[in-house]
């Protein structure tokens, strides 16, 4: 009986000073909970993403295809800074070779299973250079299809970065410090899932995290390889070291970038007519012949028969 007791007795008092460590070293404190309200959850999950990312199954099989790809050095700086300008991190290199290997090798080897085999031309001519041709497809598919995004997202900063300078010139004006005002400004509403704005957010993240403002802005330059960012930072720099008024000198780059567009606008329009030319010869200029020309011949040919 005493036994029981001193087991109970023991149950008891640890169970309860389990439940006190518990709640004592998981309680919240003052500090915990404000900054909890200033970063909601969402917005924690989406800069996790943006610095961590999260691999599929998928990108895992791949990414251990690609080990067995060992490119030069001058390939990998050339893939890895594409893929930083296309919005990927460095390190889907290997994924991205995988592709590549895995196209390569199974475009000709679905043909050679699915038509050549039950056909029975496994080696004929004619099998062997349509397996050629799909292999290099498939080696040349990924790469023409990171240069179409690369291409498409420096467009997309292109044509965002006036209105990001026009935010930032009026926060600037209104006080705010620069580091303050690129956060502000890629928080934005309006710029949400802009890939400017995604990279403002990524270089004040660098810039919290101890980084000088100068070698953070430079970082953002490389990563979008968009000539008018570089001049942007450009800009910022050249108007801290010399003092010169920071509100002007956005004002006077926002309406210089407009003039800009507008004029690549007005190139593209003057283009125009002459890249008709040649849809208008091959296929509207013979129905308009048939359309004319056609009943006179009819009637001629009935008048000599």
């Amino acid at each position: 009986m005493m036994s029981l007791t001193i087991v109970s007795v023991f149950i008891c008092t640890a169970l309860s000073a389990g439940g006190i460590l518990y709640f004592a070293l998981n309680r919240r404190t003052v500090v915990q909970d404000r900054l909890e309200k200033m970063m909601p959850q969402e917005q924690k999950q989406q800069d996790f993403e943006i610095l961590v990312g999260k691999k599929t199954p998928l990108q895992s099989f791949l990414d251990r295809i690609g080990q067995f790809a060992n490119p030069s050095h001058k390939d990998r700086a050339k893939y890895s800074s594409y893929l930083v300008a296309a919005g990927f991190r460095k390190e889907v290199l290997p994924i991205f070779m995988g592709t590549k290997l895995l196209l390569t090798l199974l475009l000709p080897g679905l043909f050679m299973l699915l038509f050549a085999l039950p056909k029975g031309l496994m080696l004929s001519l004619e099998s062997l250079l349509y397996a050629l041709i799909l292999a290099i497809i498939g080696f040349l598919g990924p790469s023409l299809w990171l240069q179409h995004r690369v291409t498409k997202r420096t467009t997309e900063i292109f044509h965002t970065l006036p209105d990001i300078l026009d935010l930032l010139t009026v926060c600037v004006e209104a006080g705010i410090g620069i580091d303050a005002a690129l956060i502000k400004t890629s928080e934005g509403p309006q710029f949400r899932g802009n890939p400017l704005a995604e990279e403002l957010k990524i270089a004040g993240m660098e810039t919290r995290a101890g980084k000088h403002r100068t070698e953070a802005l430079k970082s953002m330059a490389d990563r979008t390889m968009v000539d008018d960012v570089k001049s942007f930072v450009t800009m910022l720099v050249q108007s801290e070291r010399f003092g010169t008024s920071l509100a002007q000198a956005l004002r006077v780059h926002s309406d210089a970038l407009r003039t800009k567009r507008r004029q690549m606008a007005e190139e593209a329009a003057a283009k125009t007519s002459v890249k008709m030319l040649f849809p208008l010869v091959i296929f509207v200029f013979p129905a308009l012949m048939v359309i004319m020309i056609g009943p006179a011949v009819l009637l001629f040919r009935n008048v000599f028969k």
